[in-house]
């Protein structure tokens, strides 16, 4: 997929108003996600998005990496939706429900993007609230 077509997919999934509507709410969603799955997930998600999204993601899991312990490891922050929407909110300048709606639009544009099992993955990862938020096709408890 294409970065312009992953944008014209969020923005038209989420109503907003343009393009940089779109970029800010990619952004936000991505960057808080990226926090709350594994590197090597978060690495795996970025591989299979157009550069440009991809960027969202590699730019928190490198964060992770500047720590002065080497054999310290980021796996996944541990917090709920409440936590979720506030951060993508604080990033994106929106409130929190808009932060929900614009997530969920994120999250059925990356199910179109990335490969089914990275997709149940990623479903099998997150917890019960924020994978309410995925498209109906992923939102089963994970075997």
């Amino acid at each position: 997929m294409r970065h312009d077509e992953f944008l014209r997919l969020v923005q038209a999934g989420a109503a907003l108003p343009d393009r940089g509507a779109a970029e800010r709410a990619v952004r936000a969603t991505l960057e808080t996600l990226a926090e709350r799955i594994p590197d090597g997930l978060a690495e795996h998600l970025a591989a299979q998005l157009p550069q440009e999204a991809g960027e969202h993601l590699r730019r928190v899991v490198a964060a992770h990496e500047g720590g002065d312990d080497p054999a310290e490891h980021h796996t996944a922050e541990r917090f709920d939706l409440t936590t979720f929407a506030a951060r993508i909110a604080w990033r994106g300048g929106v409130s929190e429900d808009a932060a929900l709606q614009e997530a969920s639009a994120v999250f059925e544009t990356l199910d179109a993007a990335l490969a089914p099992e990275l997709s149940e993955k990623l479903g099998s990862v997150l917890p019960p609230d924020i994978r309410e938020l995925l498209p109906e096709s992923r939102m089963g408890d994970p075997s």
